[in-house]
């Protein structure tokens, strides 16, 4: 097919996220889209295993090896292009990438974030702190946001939600699972695939999504 959209997913961890997205297009669901490479800031980040039993190109860009974001940034955008990426995910990437590659990929690059934006996002919201300060503010529902990425850190517009019950007793660890499980899991694909299929459009920083 013609119109296959290159997918190259960002990773830094475990690589659940990518997971998610491989199992998705493993059933057909992920539209035009293909998972094209994997690309790691960590050499020793499992995703990268995950990538390869299912036979997907990877590649290591160690966040360590340059000496700052901006030259990181410019390694990564070369690097997009030369995979010819139509769609970027960021899967639990852990490095924030400034307006050298957000320019370049211009409502093509998205995120999911676990919790529903604008609650407890931004600079130094990520993995368990998000759901410590969720229930630390004893939050009912909480949940999993993916947006478009731009060089501000979860500010681009927001695609899809989906709301996560809070249980009395609950821990960062049980509600981090069950939001991923319940919602991380289940939009990222569903995003991927209304970009990949040509369905956002974005309008005063709001997205519609076509039927």
């Amino acid at each position: 097919m013609s119109n296959t959209k290159n997918i190259v997913v960002l990773v830094s961890g475990g690589g659940t996220n990518l997971q998610a997205l491989i199992d998705a297009q493993s059933r057909g669901e992920l539209g035009c889209g293909k998972i094209s490479c994997v690309i790691s800031s960590k050499a020793d980040a499992y995703a990268l295993t995950r990538a390869k039993n299912n036979g997907i190109k990877t590649r290591t860009l160690i966040r360590k090896d340059y000496a700052d974001i901006a030259s990181y940034s410019r390694a990564m955008r070369d690097a997009l292009i030369e995979e010819k990426a139509d769609v970027v995910v960021y899967a639990g990437f852990m490095t924030i990438l400034d307006e050298n590659v957000c320019d370049a990929f211009v409502n093509k690059m998205i995120n999911v974030h676990p919790a529903l934006i604008p609650s407890f996002c931004g600079k130094g919201y990520y993995g368990l702190h998000v759901h410590e300060e969720a229930l630390k503010k004893g939050v009912k529902v909480s949940g999993a946001t993916v947006h478009f990425v731009t060089a501000e850190c979860d500010a681009g517009p927001i695609i899809l939600q989906k709301a996560v019950e809070v249980f009395d007793g609950d821990t960062p660890e049980t509600l981090q699972k069950r939001i991923m499980e319940q919602a991380e899991w289940k939009i990222l694909p569903m995003a991927v695939r209304l970009l990949c299929d040509d369905k956002i459009v974005i309008k005063d920083g709001k997205t519609y999504i076509k039927s």
